[in-house]
């Protein structure tokens, strides 16, 4: 669609690029640029860095749209000098140096907190980091509620950990305080409690935030919203 942003859609932990899938689809059939880069979950500043650098290698204004931990990262790398919006999606949104673990010992814990698994896994040169992610089991119902319970089944066994590292590190930036943003609570969420997502898109003063009574992966069991939400943003750039 030319004269639009670039809208690049950053996924979030215990999931990739494929949970937006449904939204993406729906954005390109209606002619707009879209890209879904890969997140490696290994620590904010790094996850943050690869999208930052990602975003100022594309030509011309980009709308960022975050889901879940992808909220934080954009937190961060929406400070790009052509990101020209922000959307977040069941997201948490950060102050500059704030953490997720401080963001959320603010709130009483989700079904989450009692249903992760840690694995420790290599860094080569020092002591071994260690893995998050969520009970194969409890997986369906914590991170995939709403969906085929097949297909709830196939990403619980494919899901992408987040490094430990991301939960205790501050955010170097807040984006949200200089750009435009919007966002998306799950009011149905049962992996973020959704008054933490309140709570940043409140505090962040953002434009405008809607509320859908589903569950964390919006993306996938209401993508028509979302798509409308990330489309009705970008018309409400300046």
């Amino acid at each position: 669609m030319p004269g639009s942003p670039t809208i690049v859609l950053i996924h979030g932990a215990f999931a990739d690029a494929a949970s937006w899938a449904p939204v993406t689809k729906l954005l390109l059939d209606q002619g707009h640029q879209v890209l879904v880069p890969p997140v490696f979950n290994r620590s904010l500043s790094g996850d943050a860095a690869y999208i930052t650098s990602f975003v100022e290698q594309i030509d011309g204004p980009v709308l960022l749209a975050g889901h879940s931990y992808g909220g934080a990262i954009l937190t961060v790398a929406g400070v790009a000098e052509n990101v020209v919006g922000l959307v977040f999606v069941a997201a948490y949104t950060l102050e500059e140096g704030e953490s997720l673990g401080a963001l959320q010992g603010g709130f009483p814990d989700s079904d989450l907190a009692a249903n992760l698994v840690y694995a420790p896994y290599p860094i080569e040169g020092a002591e071994s980091g260690t893995d998050v992610s969520v009970a194969i089991d409890a997986f369906p119902a914590v991170f995939a509620g709403g969906l085929d319970q097949e297909q709830a089944q196939v990403l619980a066994v494919s899901q992408r950990p987040l490094s430990a590292v991301a939960f205790g590190e501050p955010a170097s930036a807040a984006a949200w305080k200089t750009k435009p943003s919007w966002g998306i609570v799950a009011s149905a969420d049962h992996t973020i409690n959704p008054d933490v997502e309140r709570f940043g898109y409140q505090r962040g003063g953002f434009r405008k935030v809607i509320e859908i009574d589903g569950p964390h992966l919006l993306m996938q069991t209401h993508p028509a919203e979302v798509a409308a939400f990330i489309t009705e943003a970008i018309a409400d750039l300046d």
